[in-house]
Parts: C-alpha cells; structure tokens; sequence
C-alpha cells in the first residue's frame, strides 16, 4: 500500500480548527471535502492577477484569463483519459451535468415507451432529471435492484434488462452505502446492444483513478468540490460524435457562433453547452486541486481511503446493536450505520459537540433508504487526510453518545 505523505493535513486550513472545543475530526467527505492551499491561491491568484471575461478578448488580462479556463479543460481531459479536450463540458458539477444530458440528448433521443435504466442505489440527481424527462416524452424508468444491506447490484438478469433501453445511468460509487459498482463490465454489455451509457462519478472522481476509455462509457459527470476543488464548478465527460448531434442546452453568449432577429447558428461542441460567463476562478481552482491530487497518487488515495472505512467499520462492529451498510469486502470511502433505539439525529448533534462532523439522514437517496427499511443512516465518509487516530476518536465520542441516550 502507498503511504500518504506526513504532514499532508497541515495543507488544509480548516482542518487545524476546533470545534465546541475539541479538534475537528471531519468526517463529511462524500458531502464536500476540504481545500487545500494551493487550491485556495490559485482562486485567489486568478482574482488578484488574472480576473477577465473569456474569448474574444484582445488585451492580456482576459487572454490569461482564456488560458486559465481552457488549461483547465485540458487537464481534466487529462486527469480523466479522455480522447480530446473537446469532449470536456464545464459545468456547476454532477447535478447540472446529469441535467444537461437529459435535456440534450435525452430530449432528442428518447420517445414514448423507450426505457431508461437505473439502479435502486442513485442519488436524487441521478433519478429526478430522468423522472422529469420520462414525464415529457413518454419514457419509462427500470431500475437494476440492490441485494439487501450489502448494496450490491443484482446484475443477474441484466441481458433481460436491457431489453428495450436506450440509455443506461448509474453511479460509480453509491453515496449512501460505498458499493463500488461493475461499471466496465455493465457499459461494456450496453455497447453490445446499442446502449448509450452515463457514470455518476460523483464519489469515484479523486478517489481512485478514472480512464472514461477504459470504462467505455459515452457521458461521465464529475464534482470540482467532491475532489478538493472549489464549488460550483465540475464537468462532464461526453463523446463528441454525441455532442454533435446534442441540441444546446441553454441560449446566450459563448454558445452561438451567428446571432439574428429570428434565428441563431450554435457555436461548436463544447462550446455550444456553456452559455453566459463561466467560472474562471472555479476552472482554476479545480486544475489547481487535480495538480494536488496527481502528485499524490489516485492510487494511493484510493488504498488509503479503502483501508480507512474498513477499519472504522471493524470497529463500529465492536458495537452491539449496530447495524451497518454497505459491502462487506470491496467499498468506497465511507461507512452507514444505524444503532437500535438511538435516532441518527441525535447521534449526529451530539458528536458534533464533541467535534466529530457526520452527516445524517437519507443522503438524498431516500427511495433506496425506503427500500432497506430505514428513514435515515448515519454516514462517516473519509479522504487521504484523514488518520485512523481519527476514527478511533469517532468510535470513543460514539461510545460516549450511546451511553447517553441509552
């Protein structure tokens, strides 16, 4: 396993603070994650030296502020292996990404009684926008079912499944219970049928490495503010010959190349999908936080995180009354729990007192939370800076907690 360079935490500001008196002990991750510095002055370097408007521009502070966005294209272009640049949308993140494809290509591509395919294990982004689609054209959702508390997909009939779909979009990783989906495989499978595929790389993206060729999907969406970027910035991954044929998905400046009174021309791919002023400071900040992460190594990040929920679910189980979700081998950087006769609620407010910050509820997969019986878990999500000390202060603000209420 590669080693997290020591020292790593001082890079984060907001990890040195405390809370109601304790040291902060931020287990928040899949939410948001923290920045490090050099992610913060790049955004502030870009406001002190380099604030302008993008193309078109004649004078220097508006071609440095060109280059800094599209230098930010091509290094997510990078950091992903995608074939071109082009193939690179700039977007709010994996929201407006998911978004953006189901009114483009989803509105041109999709009719009544065509099928989109989903699992029971996504994130409200990754089902309303296809809700809202189906109710406009008349397409139906299917969904591929999860096998109990481990989360894991039934793919046993998939073939069967994929009878009558036109499009095929899952998450990488589940947000809510860290199952580490087959996603090659099931995108390879959907190309043999003509399927189109999309990847919610939502929790994936920073965590491990992501090659869009090797998993061979058609759109892949991503967060800038899930991988130590800033917010409101992140992209999406879409093959160009898509693109070409993707209606634009909102109207203004940047996106056309020929305006008059009663039509318009569009502008080309990617362009055509990034309308208005775009987040100059957020594209470098995000270039800035990719550049941090490479030199650490996704794939010691990934060993790093992996080793870290098993741990913390090894000691959860030390617990009686626990109950834990999620795979029991293979699984992402976090860890979803409940305790019998203690409201998440309650644990949550009061091991935030002790300086211990989890996130409680449905994670905004409330249909899946329905499915296994449960109104809301309790989730410690993890990133390369956090310790296993730390979790060892979780488990002992947990036994304090549970005492309490029981």
């Amino acid at each position: 396993m590669s080693v997290i360079p020591d020292g790593i935490r001082d890079d984060f500001p907001a990890l040195a603070q405390e809370i109601n008196g304790h040291p902060l002990v931020y287990f928040d991750n899949a939410a948001t994650t923290q920045k490090p510095h050099a992610v913060l002055d790049a955004i502030q370097n870009y406001y002190e030296h380099d604030n302008a408007n993008v193309h078109r521009g004649i004078h220097e502070l508006s071609n440095r502020a060109t280059a800094a966005y599209e230098g930010a294209r091509d290094r997510v272009a990078q950091f992903i292996n995608a074939p071109a640049r082009e193939d690179i949308i700039f977007t709010r993140g994996t929201t407006e990404a998911i978004n953006l494809v189901a009114a483009t290509w989803g509105t041109a591509n999709l009719g009544a009684g065509d099928v989109i395919l989903l699992t029971e294990l996504e994130h409200h982004s990754n089902l309303v926008p296809w809700q809202l689609l189906a109710q406009r054209t008349g397409a139906k959702l299917r969904f591929i079912p999860v096998t109990g508390d481990e989360g894991t997909l039934d793919l046993s009939d998939f073939d069967g499944q994929l009878e009558g779909v036109k499009l095929v979009s899952l998450t990488h990783i589940s947000n809510a219970l860290g199952t580490i989906n087959p996603v090659a495989e099931i995108c390879a499978q959907a190309k043999v049928v003509g399927v189109v595929t999309l990847v919610d790389a939502a929790q994936s993206a920073g965590h491990m490495p992501l090659d869009v060729q090797a998993l061979g999907c058609d759109f892949l969406a991503l967060s800038g503010h899930k991988l130590c970027g800033p917010t409101g910035v992140g992209a999406l991954f879409a093959r160009r010959e898509l693109q070409e044929a993707m209606p634009p998905y909102q109207g203004g400046g940047e996106m056309i190349s020929k305006v008059e009174f009663h039509k318009s021309e569009f502008n080309v791919p990617p362009h055509k999908f990034e309308a208005g002023t775009p987040n100059v400071a957020g594209a470098a900040g995000l270039h800035a936080a990719l550049d941090y992460l490479d030199a650490i190594g996704l794939d010691a990040i990934h060993a790093h995180d992996t080793e870290l929920a098993h741990y913390a679910k090894e000691r959860l189980n030390e617990f009686e009354g626990v109950r834990i979700f999620g795979p029991t081998e293979e699984r992402g950087s976090l860890v979803s729990f409940i305790f019998e006769n203690v409201h998440a609620l309650d644990l949550a407010t009061l091991a935030d007192q002790q300086g211990v910050a989890i996130r409680i509820g449905h994670h905004c997969t409330q249909p899946l939370h329905e499915k296994l019986g449960v109104p809301a878990t309790a989730r410690a999500s993890f990133y390369f800076y956090n310790t296993r000390s730390e979790v060892d202060r979780f488990i002992e603000v947990l036994q304090k907690v549970i005492k309490l209420l029981k």
